[in-house]
């Protein structure tokens, strides 16, 4: 038998795959439990189960082979939104935040319609339609699971006016027209070292690898985007921290005005947009 004290001193375990070894086990230990971190320290000479500490020891080896934390606990928060989450989309990630953020500057009415193109989990489409309840928000992704993932979270956060289907970018959506456009597109080329690091590893490959250069997706949805934007809609790109100069030109050539970069929190060329005349 072992106490929460105990189980948490195997952070160690860790220490070698994440930069945040203890955070990760108490996030496991709380699934596990599941109860509040507060509950663990205010509690720490607690007896633990043994079949929540044989779960406990389970995630914790599969975090110390390097699977992501949102996996392991099938959640993670974007836009302070609880969001389940799992192999079949990317883990939401902060840098995403820029989008959502330029997205509800630009327009100001309280009605409008909107679309995430590849949404995954649902991420940017939820945090939308959390801030707005009266636009009226769709997403599509290509895989089934993700649009059955981000289906449910709409449903779990009570989101009536965010939906989604299947469909391989604009190809289901028949002659809707939209105020605004918004994608976080596989963007990274397939020879990219960083394919091997980290978190990346675990996340499906036909989210995160373009052709082109990782350049192909933000492409083929910037040649036909126009077509369901209404006059003056905006198409926002989340892209590479080096791709920023390639997407201007891009939205440029395709008939977009007012394109210009907005940089994440790190300071990166992160999110790129432009305005249909």
């Amino acid at each position: 038998m072992s106490t929460i004290q105990e189980l948490l001193a195997r952070r160690a375990a860790l220490l070698a795959v994440s930069d945040s070894a203890a955070l990760d086990t108490e996030l496991l230990l709380c699934h596990c439990l599941q109860c509040t971190r507060t509950y663990l320290y205010t509690w720490p000479e607690r007896i633990v189960p043994d079949a929540a500490a044989q779960q406990f020891q389970s995630l914790l080896a599969r975090r110390a082979a390097g699977e992501p934390i949102a996996y392991l606990i099938g959640s993670r928060e974007f836009w302070s939104l609880p969001l389940a989450v799992n192999a079949s989309t990317l883990i939401p990630r902060p840098d995403t935040e820029t989008l959502v953020e330029w997205a509800l500057e630009l327009i100001d009415a309280t009605e409008a319609a909107v679309l995430d193109l590849g949404a995954g989990s649902g991420a940017i489409a939820l945090a939308l339609a959390s801030e707005k309840p009266r636009w009226s928000v769709s997403g599509v992704d290509l895989n089934a699971d993700a649009v059955a993932l981000a289906q449910g979270n709409a449903e779990n956060l009570k989101l009536a006016n965010a939906h989604f289907l299947q469909s391989d970018w604009f190809s289901a959506l028949g002659a809707q027209t939209f105020d605004l456009i918004v994608s976080n597109p596989p963007y990274i080329d397939a020879g990219d070292p960083h394919l091997q690091l980290g978190d990346v590893r675990f996340e499906p490959r036909g989210a995160l690898v373009a052709d082109r250069g990782g350049l192909g997706a933000i492409a083929d949805i910037g040649a036909q985007a126009a077509r369901y934007l209404r006059a003056g809609g905006w198409l926002l790109f989340e892209h590479g921290w080096g791709q920023g100069a390639a997407v201007r030109e891009l939205l440029a050539r395709n008939g977009f005005d007012k394109v210009e970069t907005r940089r994440d929190a790190g300071g990166h060329e992160r999110i790129s947009g432009g305005c249909k005349s």
